[in-house]
């Protein structure tokens, strides 16, 4: 998994193991302990395993935490569709971020980055009106637990045990 900004500089990336499609996409996981890296900071050993869904043609992917560890059930990372290169999936990340707390509640997070990048890198009005629209699908469709954001996204972490037990 790669992930850039827009003007190109590295951001997340990792390895990860691919564990199946299904009518929402592609599923990834990565154990307990897998290296994570922002852009050229050192890799560190992410603390609890999880599960990424990288929908085709969508301005968003998101990450489903396993266990009950940090605030975050699911994180969607707003971004320009992935595209596929072999077996490394690439996306520029726009900033915003739609979570869905351990508490149930939902939330967009990084509209103040979102702002100064869309100035600063000079986001197309298209991007900006896509990467708002997504965003606000994800906060409907997490709030009404709208698959994949209810069972389907928890069968892909019991998928990940299965394959690499923590």
């Amino acid at each position: 998994m790669e992930f850039s900004k827009w003007d190109g500089t590295r951001h997340w990336h990792y390895e990860m193991l691919m564990l199946g499609e299904d009518a929402h996409g592609r599923w990834l996981g990565a154990p307990a302990g897998t290296p994570v890296q922002r852009g050229d900071e050192p890799a560190m050993p992410h603390p609890h395993g999880f599960v990424q869904l990288i929908p085709t043609g969508s301005w968003w992917t998101a990450i489903w935490n396993a266990g009950r560890q940090g605030r975050f059930e699911v994180y969607a990372d707003i971004g320009t569709p992935a595209g596929w290169d072999g077996d490394v999936v690439r996306m520029v990340d726009l900033d915003l971020d739609v979570v869905r707390l351990r508490t149930g509640e939902v939330t967009v997070l990084d509209e103040d980055e979102f702002t100064e990048h869309r100035r600063r890198f000079g986001y197309p009005a298209r991007v900006v009106d896509a990467a708002r629209n997504a965003a606000a699908r994800l906060v409907l469709a997490m709030e009404s637990e709208r698959e994949p954001f209810d069972a389907v996204g928890r069968s892909w972490l019991a998928r990940l045990d299965e394959v690499a037990p923590g």
